[in-house]
């Protein structure tokens, strides 16, 4: 491997048996080597998970096809080399809320591979309707393409989504 290179992927994993050890295959079946990997099993992100943090040797062409194969395996990768969660954006979702099964809607933010929930506060008074205020770490770039799966969330659970307008939208 004389090309190679050495990457660092972060990576939130759940608190099962096997999870370190699925999240490493796909890295080794596409050419990767492992360097190190920092397992922080007493902390746990905003999302109630572990975060783990592997580096790793590979040729540059390689490093995007590990990326995708921990996606593809279900692996929520939090940063890949200089990709991070680099925009953060804070929306309201307001109507059924609870109704519509509160966890399923937290559950879909979670399974999200391009944002993160970074915050999140829920106000249900008796005598209005709910509303949820959630602050959204995007991916460099990413806040237009988390904004768009925030719609359809809303749009298929029958919420009303308050949203910043971008400059670009404004611009249009």
């Amino acid at each position: 491997m004389s090309d190679a290179r050495a990457h660092t992927v972060r990576l939130e994993l759940t608190d099962e048996p096997g999870e370190l050890l699925n999240a490493l295959a796909p890295i080794a079946d596409n050419g990767g080597n492992l360097l190190s990997i920092y397992h922080e099993r007493g902390n746990l992100t905003p999302r109630g998970r572990i975060p783990v943090e592997v580096d790793l040797e590979c040729a540059p062409e390689r490093f995007s096809g590990i990326v995708e194969a921990l996606r593809d395996a279900g692996i929520n990768v939090i940063q890949a080399g200089e990709e991070r969660y680099a925009e953060e954006v804070s929306v309201v979702l307001v109507g059924p809320l609870i109704e519509t099964d509160l966890s399923d809607t937290l559950r879909w933010f979670e399974e999200c591979a391009t944002l993160s929930v970074l915050d999140f506060s829920l106000s249900a008074p008796e005598d209005d309707r709910p509303s949820a205020r959630l602050r959204l770490a995007a991916q460099a770039n990413g806040v237009a393409d988390a904004l768009a799966r925030v719609r359809e969330l809303a749009a298929e659970k029958g919420l009303l989504a308050i949203e910043p307008q971008l400059e670009r939208e404004v611009e249009a």
